[in-house]
Order: C-alpha cells, then sequence, then structure tokens
C-alpha cells in the first residue's frame, strides 16, 4: 500500500439503493471522514425513501469469498458489520473475521430487515450474540437489540438492559454504545468493563432522519481506522453524526437522509472566526455535550 493511502475500511453489509442506509452510507460517512470503504453485500434491498419493498440475501460462500479476496489484496484497518440477514451469513463473517483479531471490529447489527429465506429470527440473533459479538470492539445498537443478543433465543425471563450489557461485555464485547431514540433528546451511553464510560444527548430533528445508526457505526469506525481509541472516537463520532443530521436532506417523499459532506457546503465556507476553512466538527457547545448526562 502506498505511504499516502488512506485507511481501508471493509464494510459488510445490505445495498441500499436510496443511500441512505447500508453499504452505500457507510461508503459516504467513510470517504467523508478520510477513508477507502470496501464492501462485501450480504444483500440487496428493493426501497425507496418512504420504505423497504423487499430485501434478498446473497448466498454466504459468495459473502466469505469476497472479502477473503479483498483481505488478501489490501491491508484493512477496521471492519464494520451491518445486517447480515441470515444466520449463514453472519457465521461465515464470523468464521472471516476470526483470523484477523487484530483489526478492530464495529458491529451494528439490523434486526429490522427481513428476507424469505431467513430460516428464523432466533436464528439469526444466536449467530451474531454466539459468533460475532465475542469478536467485537464496540457493538452501536439500541436496547431492543442489545437484549435480543444478550437472551436470543427469548426462553427465560427477559434481563435488564445493564444486565444484557454485562452479558455482552463479560462474554468478549469490548465496548457497548446503546443508543436511545424513544424520546425527544437522542441519548447515548457507552460501557466498557468498568461501567459507564460517558453519556451523550442533544435535541432531536424534527423529522424523521434514515440511516443513523449507519452513520454513527462507520464514523466510529473511520476513527478508530484512523488510529484514535474507542471513547474519544465515540465522543467524535456524534458530533459528526449531529452535523450531519443537522444539515439532513429530503431526496424523495419519505424520510430524510443525512449529509454526510455537510462540511464541503459552498455557504459555509467562513467559520465565526471569519476563516475561510469550513468547520468539519461540531463544537461541544453546537452538540449540546454540556448538557450530557453523566
Amino acid at each position: 500500500m502506498a505511504s499516502d493511502s488512506p485507511p481501508i475500511v471493509l464494510c459488510f453489509g445490505v445495498s441500499d439503493p436510496t443511500s441512505a442506509s447500508g453499504i452505500q452510507a457507510d461508503l459516504l460517512t467513510l470517504a467523508s471522514m478520510g477513508c477507502h470503504g470496501v464492501t462485501v453485500l450480504t444483500g440487496y434491498a428493493v426501497r425507496d425513501s418512504a420504505g423497504v419493498d423487499e430485501v434478498t440475501a446473497l448466498d454466504p460462500d459468495t459473502v466469505a469469498n469476497q472479502a477473503r479476496m479483498l483481505l488478501e489484496d489490501m491491508p484493512v484497518a477496521a471492519f464494520k458489520i451491518g445486517a447480515t440477514l441470515r444466520a449463514e451469513i453472519a457465521s461465515a463473517i464470523a468464521e472471516v473475521v476470526a483470523d484477523y483479531d487484530d483489526i478492530p471490529l464495529i458491529l451494528a447489527p439490523d434486526f429490522t430487515m427481513d428476507d424469505e429465506h431467513v430460516l428464523a429470527a432466533d436464528e439469526l440473533r444466536e449467530s451474531i450474540a454466539e459468533l460475532l459479538a465475542p469478536q467485537t470492539t464496540l457493538l452501536v445498537a439500541d436496547s431492543t437489540a442489545i437484549l435480543q443478543l444478550a437472551q436470543p433465543d427469548g426462553d427465560a425471563d427477559a434481563p435488564s438492559l445493564d444486565d444484557a450489557i454485562g452479558h455482552l461485555l463479560t462474554h468478549g464485547c469490548e465496548y457497548v454504545l446503546a443508543t436511545d431514540t424513544s424520546t425527544h433528546r437522542m441519548i447515548n451511553t457507552l460501557y466498557g468493563e468498568d461501567g459507564q464510560i460517558r453519556q451523550d444527548a442533544w435535541e432531536r430533528t424534527p423529522h424523521r432522519v434514515l440511516g443513523v445508526n449507519d452513520t454513527l457505526s462507520a464514523a466510529v469506525c473511520a476513527l478508530l481506522a484512523n488510529g484514535i481509541e474507542a471513547p474519544e472516537a465515540v465522543r467524535e463520532a456524534q458530533e459528526y453524526l449531529f452535523q450531519a443530521s443537522k444539515n439532513a436532506f429530503r431526496p424523495g417523499m419519505g424520510g430524510y437522509v443525512p449529509d454526510r459532506f455537510f462540511w464541503a457546503k459552498a455557504d459555509d465556507a467562513k467559520d465565526e472566526d471569519g476563516s475561510d476553512e469550513p468547520d468539519i466538527r461540531a463544537t461541544e457547545r453546537d452538540l449540546g455535550l454540556g448538557d450530557a448526562l453523566h
């Protein structure tokens, strides 16, 4: 690899033709944050900005073979795993990344995707929980997904969120970033082996923004690929997400899409200090980190 090559991030996920989420969203976020994204499709969606019509999974061997070809050709600095769709695909990815345990891995599972060939939803959750989560550097998920991963079979009484996070951390996951959009505020809490590390909150935008989780997790991945430690990467990724969501646009008749190149707008060429350079990152004042809950 040439010395001036940007960090390379390998993303596993679904193709979203709107570029609001999935692989396309990953590539936009990574490029905006100085990384070169390479991709392995787990499936493709038929959708528009209003909703998903259908999702089709790819063959697990095809997924694994494509990943191995890329890894034999390029030095990958980080992995990002999104929607895997089928238990067999999650298993195939887990087998591939197990050979690269020194590379940071961001896991952002999406259990809302459906595919007619999925054997069972609990099998997918079990595969991710048993094979991918223990290899994960940082899990980005809401409370529902965290509880599903901590107890994928759903047989016993549901654990508390704290117990579920503790379970994932003691079984190999290094960090858990729990996201919460259930109120008028976005609240993200980072946990590690010693408990809560940080909690950040800011006002949500008034409109529905698509691809928030993919944008956040890809931003964290980009920062880890650039050598930034996880707690600081989480902070900076949230600053990026805040600005991208604040500048979200509506390309069709459905939801809004984060502007992942918000900093490149011609009209924001001057900072508050009068310089001609665009302000790429949100300040803590703009983000509302001064009001963060600790």
